[in-house]
């Protein structure tokens, strides 16, 4: 039974006072671990230490912090539980679909929902605004214009740090007119113009550059009236259009539009102005190469005296340096490589240096990318690095809180000049805010900007999952976590089934295990995400009912992606075996048509997004959040009796599918390409006709490319084609007679070198067929990677391996990179 906490006086028993005198002598009862003539009660709530709305509650020696509903989690409520970026989301492998990024990480902004659109080359970032529609205007003067405002899904402090933190940003801007002008034609004052993020009036349109009041047929030269700079101001009875694209993103996005020249008989203006739409996290590579052991960059003070988190990328081959330090009078901030598979965070704020250290079974000096993170806060510090356990250490009670440092932070070194790390860092955010390495790089000796190699540049050269791996002599796509092929990860893995037809992929463990997290971690996980899973696939047939794709566990529940009767598509979630599945259709349309469709399902929690081809975009709300509990099993096409399934879904089962599937992926699982290299293994099961195809290719040459747009180039090449044999024809004779000459004189010393070459040729043909035959082994071999953790990915098992041939001499700057 709990004793009382607290503090009591003028107590009195039977009505007759205690003195508390007689009790604190020992001449009057007994007591233990009692303070007379104060109260000792410290109000720890008080002030609030926690963050971004925490509710704080206390016990006798500490604090709480209730997280719940802020978007943040940790001790103190710290840490975003969202991703900074589309970009970011990209690299965990997730797919087009709504998130809730939050552009400042741990600062004062919050998280907002955007959409990201992963395309195969660039990732854009999608935020929507009230008045997206078309929008006709009339009856506006320069006096009483029209004016819109633009209200977004992001507040305008989000926007900007989305903006800043962007590689580009555009915004599409439909402007059409009839009798409305955009500048006056005597004085070329604006009657129309925009608003940009800052305030600022904008009287360039889409497509032109800024500071110039012009539209874009002026720079293309093609304004229907070259009298004009846009097509508006020709002042015509009929429609005309200054559409373009504003890309200047200093200035986006649009707040406002002002509209004042359509009062006339006849006048009218029409606009739209779409969604902002940027690409690139300038963030996430933004890198500086350490090459000299005294070389340093240095910042200004570290302002983190109650919480400070750490995080950033590095890859070296040097077996020890300091990533980071920040020094005050007594107090220290430190996080450093101490030997080849030990990182330590370390720092004192008065109570002593404290030291927390992550080992990893394999060394982190092996030239790839490593991902450190480390906090402290009044609460506990911690450290993270990869994916290994998280190492924690619980703050005293009463101990100091505050680290006061004075000195300038150190990246890449010390103040002492001494134990320097040489290599790369890149992604280097502390509370937040994102230092801008290579700025600082490019005015400092000893470290350049960027990182030198194939895989540190911004452009992704492994797509669809795929992982680029540094080699001495180039590099490697390890497509182990890719449905795609391929040296890049971009072959489409194709196979065509028949109505007996099907693929049974069999999880060898939950997949909450095979995110190989530490017990603690797995808890920190569950507290701050929700229920989760990736499907995409594409699909080609002329068949309904059929099953494309299930997913069973062993407590019962399944997803079930099916085509109904009429050909339409239904998703089924049953995650409660005693409740009714919810089951979404989001179009009554058949997509048993004979044509390639590509589908993306999303689930985060209750949330399910779904996107089929480039059409159409759907959110859906579950019954429940609960999680996949034990997976089982995936199948593809037809399902042979004995699951728990409603009747529609046995039905579609029952059916089976015939058709193309193409590039199948379910979380981490590609079951389509584990059952084309590894038919033997235990973990992938075949029924009846299975054949590798190239449909998926196929479909995707015959619907990007019209016939007609083919048949006109092909007459407009043999046009070409005409006049240039015409032109030629001209030239030919005039030079026939010099080639003829050279040709005798070299003749003689062309069949000696053929001859040489010939040898060569045959030497290396010999090379070249051992080396394909050891690649085509390996690929089979290492298809096991179903059955490996992530991390394990660098190791034996290996996939789809192509090396690229990279220069051979390299600078002394490379060699620890």
């Amino acid at each position: 039974m709990l004793a009382f906490q607290g503090c009591m006086r003028l107590i009195s028993i039977n009505s007759q006072p205690m003195d508390l005198n007689l009790v604190q002598q020992g001449r009057l009862g007994k007591y233990k671990e009692l303070q007379f003539d104060t109260c000792g009660i410290h109000d720890r709530c008080l002030p609030n230490f926690c963050e971004h709305g925490g509710q704080c509650s206390q016990s006798w020696n500490t604090f709480y912090c209730d997280c719940s509903g802020t978007g943040y989690a940790g001790a103190t409520c710290h840490n975003s539980i969202y991703e900074a970026s589309c970009e970011a989301y990209r690299l965990t492998g997730s797919s087009s679909g709504y998130f809730s990024i939050d552009p400042d990480g741990s600062g004062p902004l919050g998280a907002t929902q955007v959409f990201c659109n992963m395309t195969e080359d660039k990732v854009w970032t999608v935020v929507t605004h009230n008045s997206t529609d078309p929008v006709r205007v009339q009856g506006s003067t320069l006096q009483k214009p029209y004016v819109m405002k633009f209200n977004y899904s992001a507040s305008p402090e989000q926007l900007m740090a989305l903006v800043a933190g962007s590689e580009q940003c555009q915004q599409e801007v439909v402007y059409s007119c009839r009798k409305s002008r955009l500048f006056n034609t005597w004085d070329g004052s604006p009657l129309s113009w925009w608003v940009d993020q800052g305030g600022e009036r904008r009287t360039y349109w889409g497509g032109f550059l800024p500071g110039v009041q012009q539209c874009s047929c002026s720079l293309e030269e093609n304004c229907m009236d070259m009298n004009y700079f846009c097509n508006c101001d020709a002042n015509t009875d009929s429609w005309a259009n200054d559409t373009g694209v504003l890309s200047y993103k200093e200035h986006l996005p649009v707040s406002e539009i002002v509209i004042g020249d359509t009062n006339r008989t006849g006048s009218e203006a029409l606009y739209r102005i779409g969604p902002l739409r940027c690409y690139g996290d300038k963030s996430v590579w933004n890198a500086a190469s350490f090459y000299q052991e005294s070389s340093y960059l240095h910042f200004p003070t570290l302002q983190a005296e109650l919480s400070a988190d750490i995080s950033f990328y590095f890859k070296t081959s040097v077996p020890s340096g300091v990533f980071l330090e920040d020094l005050g009078l007594k107090d220290f901030i430190r996080v450093e490589l101490s030997s080849p598979s030990v990182v330590t965070f370390s720092f004192d704020v008065g109570n002593g240096g404290v030291v927390l250290a992550v080992k990893s079974h394999v060394p982190l000096n092996d030239r790839q990318w490593h991902y450190v993170r480390a906090e402290r806060n009044v609460k506990e510090a911690s450290l993270q690095v990869d994916q290994l356990p998280l190492r924690f250490l619980e703050a005293p009670s009463d101990g100091h809180l505050r680290l006061r440092l004075n000195s300038q932070l150190f990246v890449g070194g010390t103040a002492a000049r001494q134990r320097g790390f040489m290599g790369c860092i890149r992604t280097l955010n502390i509370n937040g805010m994102t230092f801008n390495l290579e700025e600082r790089a490019k005015m400092t000796p000893g470290v350049s900007a960027g990182c030198p190699g194939h895989c540190s540049g911004s452009s992704s050269l492994c797509h669809n999952r795929g992982r680029c791996i540094e080699k001495n002599s180039g590099y490697v796509c390890d497509c182990s976590q890719s449905a795609y092929g391929g040296p890049s990860c971009k072959e489409e893995v194709s196979v065509s089934f028949d109505r007996e037809s099907s693929v049974t992929y069999t999880f060898q463990e939950p997949f909450s295990v095979m995110q190989n997290r530490s017990s603690q971690a797995s808890r920190v996980y569950r507290e701050s995400t929700r229920a989760r899973e990736n499907m995409a696939f594409s699909f080609m047939t002329t068949q309904s009912p059929a099953m494309l794709l299930t997913v069973s566990t062993f407590s019962q529940q399944y997803i079930a992606v099916i085509l109904a009767l009429n050909g339409s598509l239904q998703i089924w979630y049953r995650l409660h075996v005693y409740r009714k599945p919810d089951v979404f259709s989001p179009s009554p349309s058949s997509l048993a048509d004979g044509r390639l469709h590509r589908i993306r399902i999303h689930r985060q929690g209750k949330d399910v997004y779904l996107q089929i081809d480039q059409d159409i975009h759907r959110k859906y709300t579950l019954s429940s959040d609960a999680e996949l509990i034990l997976i089982r099993s995936l199948t593809l096409g037809k399902v042979i009796g004995g699951e728990n399934f409603d009747e529609e879904v046995m039905q579609a089962g029952s059916k089976g599918f015939i058709g193309c599937l193409s590039s199948v992926q379910f979380n981490h699982v590609a079951p389509l390409k584990a059952a084309l290299l590894n038919r033997g293994s235990s973990l992938v099961s075949v029924r009846g006709h299975l054949v590798e195809s190239n449909c998926g290719v196929l479909a995707d040459s015959t619907t990007s490319h019209p016939l007609s747009d083919q048949a006109a180039k092909a007459n407009k090449d043999k046009e070409q084609q005409g006049n240039d044999t015409r032109h030629d024809s001209a030239v030919i004779g005039g030079v026939v007679t010099a080639v003829v000459f050279i040709t005798l004189c070299v003749v003689v010393v062309m069949t000696r070198f053929l001859y040489q070459h010939r040898q060569a040729q045959r030497d290396a043909s010999i090379k070249e067929k051992e080396h394909r035959h050891n690649l085509e082994t390996a690929y089979r071999r290492e298809a096991a990677y179903q059955a490996e953790p992530v991390y394990r990915a660098e190791s034996a098992y290996r996939t789809e391996l192509h090396l690229h041939d990279s220069a051979t001499l390299r600078d002394n700057r490379e060699y620890y990179i």
